[in-house]
């Protein structure tokens, strides 16, 4: 059998996708993996947040709530950029970005102990998102897997493709002894995306990957809110948000350029992740209970891709997502798989195209 598209990468933006296309055409998953997922999917901090990526991503954030929410994965926590007195003014570019399109409020360091009862005065102002919520992402990825096979779309798990032979008509895309064939290629692949590229003949596209660090810990007391929102600093170097009594998810917001593979914390990400956070509230670390990091790639201009290759016919990008992949899956699946069903797309695909790479 001849598939109409094969999908190499089975996390949630090729699973998405993929839930998207079975119901109108023959579609085949391939992951690398025993299961889909396995690296940035399943080691997301995630948040639906709107101003996360910028302008241009916001468009896509907000056309995914109403799949995200209608489908139970969302459940409020709020988003609070705060900034010490040298980053006000990013505060004020952050403001006027997205003036008239996301609802955010200017904060006090008054406001801003009020929700974070142990900030220090060295959080001076803050611009609180209070339509941000948490992603459940193991459910919402079991769920468009799930939609895909319901509309008999077929999973390959354990499937690293060795090599991609151009056909008369499509592709062969080989793993060991396994091979299926296909008219269209997606490379959904992550942050081996430029390494299915060049597998398929195309030009790397200057792919990314970066690790992101991530430890849970305990504090002292007990006074971490329940509906503490995501605290991130402005100026880039932390974010930290609760994970139940007296426990939360402390990141030094590091993108450590890496090769493509498993990504493993380092202790110094883990020690600056806690010192940051000790610098900016009175809480003390008692202990790291758990630590990871997981990759997140990007694009040189740090916009996703999606978009057939500009020079090799039959290879469609849908890469380079960094930290918004999750948060925007909805529409960039429908996006997707709108050029690829010679549709017309919801949203302007100009700014997503590989073309802009030419």
């Amino acid at each position: 059998m001849t598939f109409d598209f094969a999908i190499i990468g089975a996390g949630i933006a090729g699973a998405s996708l993929a839930a998207e296309l079975a119901p109108h055409a023959s579609v085949v998953l391939l992951e690398a993996e025993d299961q889909p997922g396995y690296h940035s999917t399943g080691r997301s901090a995630a948040l639906w947040h709107e101003t996360l990526g910028g302008p241009f991503i916001q468009p896509l954030t907000t056309r995914s709530f109403d799949a995200l929410n209608d489908g139970g994965f969302l459940s409020a926590r709020g988003s609070l950029s705060v900034a010490e007195p040298q980053h006000i003014a990013l505060l004020d570019e952050m403001q006027a970005k997205f003036a008239g399109t996301v609802a955010l409020q200017r904060m006090s360091y008054e406001d801003i102990r009020a929700r974070v009862p142990r900030a220090k005065p060295i959080l001076a102002a803050g611009l609180l998102e209070p339509t941000c919520a948490d992603i459940d992402v193991a459910a919402l990825h079991a769920a468009v897997l799930s939609r895909f096979r319901r509309a008999g779309g077929t999973v390959e798990t354990g499937f690293r493709v060795e090599a991609i032979e151009r056909l008369a008509k499509g592709w062969r895309v080989s793993a060991g002894d396994k091979a299926i064939e296909a008219t269209t290629i997606v490379n959904a692949a992550g942050a081996w995306g430029d390494v299915v590229a060049k597998l398929a003949g195309a030009e790397p596209l200057g792919l990314q990957p970066c690790r992101r660090t991530i430890a849970q810990v305990r504090v002292d007391g007990d006074d971490v809110p329940a509906d503490l929102p995501m605290v991130t600093d402005v100026g880039g170097s932390f974010y930290f948000k609760p994970e139940g009594p007296n426990r939360l998810w402390l990141c030094p917001q590091d993108e450590t350029p890496v090769d493509p593979g498993d990504a493993a914390p380092e202790d110094i990400d883990v020690a600056i992740a806690i010192d940051r956070f000790e610098s900016v509230t009175d809480w003390k670390v008692l202990a790291v209970e758990r630590k990871w990091a997981g990759l997140r790639t990007f694009a040189p201009d740090r916009l996703p891709i999606y978009g057939f290759d500009p020079i090799i016919s039959g290879l469609f990008w849908c890469a380079g997502q960094g930290g918004i992949g999750i948060q925007t899956s909805p529409a960039a699946a429908r996006l997707s798989a709108a050029i690829l069903l010679g549709q017309i797309p919801e949203i302007d695909p100009a700014p997503y195209s590989p073309m802009r790479f030419c």
